[in-house]
């Protein structure tokens, strides 16, 4: 009777909860765990850029962080490229014994220096719930560090198969459980401890473990970085793993992705989209406001090859908005090229600067070995703040751009510079396998400033900024600049974003892991915030001439017009700057002062001046009806250059005063005129033979010579007092008969094309 009353009592209890059961929802979640709950736990024993890029991540989301291991000695040998990590799990091991008999809490370990957060809190939690077991590792697609254990691994049928210990989450209690069997050395190897839990099956049960095999919670990204893309919010930006579908909280750059995870965190999480710009490039800025003491800083410039345009390299360098008392001034000129305008330099600036040091081609240092020399030269002096290097193929347009520089407060940034009209600036974006230039996806934008920010790159050459306490902390060994075979802007970059040495193959001994340096990892950035100059091209630079940089029209566009063109030629246009002295002849300006000086200095160079003479073997027929005294564009190997000037400058002045008339820009004559009194002194009236002229005086009357001019006889009208830089220009043939009138002191120059013959 008794055993039947007990079979009522039993059948009446699940009846209850069968029916307790039967009036929850199909779909009920369970509690949400408060955000309170949980504790983030992270080894660092250095504040590296990528910790502090951690942090930054997790403020942001306001997770509860505590650090280990901060200001200790890092044992754990170089995790990021053989075995280790072991103080990593020791130290967790300590920690956890605090939180041993908190049941509801719920700890995440996470690795800083190569990780980021890309969801918050609650996300996190609720993941965490959904994969229902009290501890989640983090999962890959590699297996490491023993690949012999492969085999051993659970069989699944999709996702990420093989544990990775930079990620766990779990309860506290079973984490504790975990890690207090950890009786190993600081430089073992974590993850094949962890791995060894995992793989015992009497342990995976009773701990409850499994893996984050689809990415839910944990991101790896080393064999996984095609698998992953951004995804644009309008508030902030998320990795999105494409084959699973999921978007990752935690994103952890192992392996050899570091530089892939540089650039998720340009975006992740509030760094940069669409809508709001960049979200933190005024974070943390260096206050110039109310100032008395600018900080000190050592320029090193570096001339190592022909480089057209260097004297006005100089003049914009000492155009920065800058104390000069602050400035020290070292120079590395590679080329005896060079050496008359470094002369010239010295001469004028060498009392400006606080110091001023030139090393020239005699000393026949290697790049490496200059660039080296000037960096030691802010290392050694404890007063230098910030060491500025910059290359002489680039053109400062910014006076702002060393304030601007040192406002960002970065320990290693550069200005955006790129080549005028072409995307070959002065960054790498990303690299490819064997450490070379690699496109990202991002790096036209940057370039063409479509994004707008300050970006973490691998690659930066030309000219950049370094705190000088960097030089002398993670950068202090003085040979930054040659390594391998690497040229020495790869060679410095390598050496700043190298977490550690290079080491052999082979693991070292236990009793050598501790001599190993300590973890370097310096973020480099470009900025791109504000128009800062360009790059020339040096390539195919001809230092054969002598006066150079009137051959750059085609190689460097840009810098030709800004040196050779007249200041006021755009207001021709503009504010109809074009006067007519005569009927049909116009006047306007066109050359700088220094095309005009430079031309002449080219012919006289050159000396070779025809003499006026009837006969001439360099025209058709070898007879001249009008001769001068002249030497033409062909015979200094200019009439190609010549050409272009008439299509790019002459041709829209055409248009703009002959109205309808739309010239070809080809000349046949193109020459340069010397008028003395005691050579030839004017010119007997004439008709060109061209369909318009144009006459550019290259001197100036009144300090050059005296007289000159030209008289148009059909209108009785004379311009007999030519400006420098000016040309007029004139129909050739039929309508204006006209005369060169005499030079009666000094020496007149003009250039004359006959165009559209």
């Amino acid at each position: 009777m008794a055993l039947e009353y007990m079979q009522l009592f039993y059948l009446f209890i699940l009846t209850v909860l069968q029916f307790t059961h039967s009036l929850q929802p199909a779909n009920s979640e369970p509690v949400p765990i408060p955000t309170d709950k949980l504790l983030v736990l992270t080894v660092a024993t250095q504040q590296t850029d990528g910790f502090l890029r951690f942090m930054q991540t997790a403020k942001y989301f306001n997770y509860t962080v505590k650090v280990l291991g901060m200001g200790k000695e890092w044992k754990g040998g170089d995790v990021g490229n053989s075995i280790g990590g072991g103080q990593k799990v020791r130290l967790l091991k300590e920690a956890m014994q605090n939180y041993a008999d908190h049941e509801d809490l719920v700890v995440m370990s996470v690795d800083s220096y190569d990780l980021i957060f890309a969801g918050g809190p609650e996300e996190l939690l609720k993941k965490f719930q959904q994969a229902n077991h009290k501890v989640v590792f983090a999962a890959e697609g590699l297996v490491w560090p023993d690949k012999r254990l492969a085999d051993k691994y659970p069989s699944i049928r999709s996702g990420k198969r093989f544990l990775n210990s930079g990620g766990i989450i779990g309860y506290a209690p079973h984490i504790n459980k975990m890690v207090q069997q950890w009786e190993l050395h600081d430089n073992d190897d974590d993850q094949l401890f962890y791995t060894k839990v995992y793989l015992d099956p009497l342990q995976r049960e009773r701990l409850n473990i499994t893996l984050d095999h689809k990415s839910q919670i944990f991101q790896n990204l080393n064999g996984a970085v095609d698998e992953v893309l951004l995804k644009f919010g309008t508030e902030r930006v998320r990795a999105r793993n494409v084959v699973y579908d999921s978007l990752p909280v935690v994103i952890h750059g192992n392996g050899n992705t570091k530089i892939y995870l540089n650039y998720l965190a340009n975006y992740i999480p509030n760094v940069w989209n669409y809508e709001q710009g960049c979200g933190v490039c005024d974070n943390d800025l260096f206050d110039f406001t109310d100032i008395k003491d600018y900080p000190s800083v050592t320029i090193g410039v570096f001339i190592e090859q022909p480089t057209p345009f260097v004297p006005e390299f100089f003049e914009k360098l000492l155009t920065l908005d800058y104390p000069k008392d602050k400035l020290h001034i070292f120079i590395h000129n590679n080329e005896v090229y060079h050496e008359k305008h470094m002369q010239k330099l010295w001469v004028q600036n060498k009392n400006v600067f606080k110091s001023f040091k030139v090393v020239g081609p005699e000393e026949n240092l290697s790049q490496g070995e200059a660039r080296n020399m000037g960096m030691e030269l802010c290392r050694k002096r404890e007063s230098c703040d910030y060491y500025f290097s910059i290359d002489a193929d680039v053109v400062l347009t910014n006076t702002q751009t060393l304030r601007l520089l040192i406002e960002q407060n970065r320990k290693i940034i550069g200005p955006l510079v790129s080549r005028h009209g072409k995307l070959w600036s002065n960054f790498w974006g990303a690299l490819s396998l064997d450490g070379y230039y690699a496109r990202s996806e991002d790096y036209i934008d940057i370039v063409q400033s479509k994004r707008v920010g300050v970006w973490n790159i691998p690659y930066m050459a030309h000219i950049y900024l370094i705190k000088g306490e960097t030089l002398r902390n993670e950068l202090k060994e003085r040979n930054q600049f040659v390594l391998e075979k690497l040229d020495p802007d790869m060679a410095l970059c390598k050496n700043a974003r190298q977490l550690t040495i290079q080491r052999e193959k082979d693991s070292p001994s236990p009793e050598s892991f501790h001599m190993l340096r300590p973890p370097k990892g310096v973020f480099m950035y470009i900025t791109n915030r504000h128009e800062f100059g360009r790059l020339i091209s040096t390539a195919n630079y001809n230092t054969s001439h002598f006066n150079n940089d009137l051959w750059q029209i085609f190689e460097n566009p840009v810098d030709w017009k800004e040196k050779y063109i007249h200041q006021n030629y755009s207001k021709i246009f503009t504010q109809n700057l074009a006067e007519q002295p005569c009927p049909d002849v116009f006047w306007f300006p066109i050359f700088s002062e220094k095309a005009c000086d430079e031309l002449i200095g080219e012919m006289e160079h050159y000396g070779s001046w025809s003499g006026g003479k009837y006969t001439d073997k360099r025209i058709s027929g070898g007879y001249e009806n009008v001769p001068t005294d002249d030497i033409h564009m062909t015979q200094v190997d200019y009439e190609k250059e010549w050409l272009h000037f008439i299509r790019e400058f002459i041709s829209p002045v055409t248009l703009k005063v002959f109205s309808g008339y739309y010239t070809k820009g080809y000349a046949l004559l193109n020459f340069v005129v010397k008028y003395t009194p005691e050579g030839q002194a004017s010119l007997r009236p004439h008709h060109d033979s061209s369909t318009f002229t144009i006459n550019i005086a290259l001197n100036s009357k009144g300090t050059d010579f005296e007289g000159g001019g030209c008289k148009f006889h059909r209108y009785n009208c004379s311009l007999e007092s030519p400006r420098k830089g000016w040309s007029f220009m004139h129909p050739g043939r039929l309508t204006h008969l006209h005369e060169g009138l005499p030079t009666t002191n000094g020496t007149r120059y003009i250039a004359v094309s006959f165009i559209d013959p």
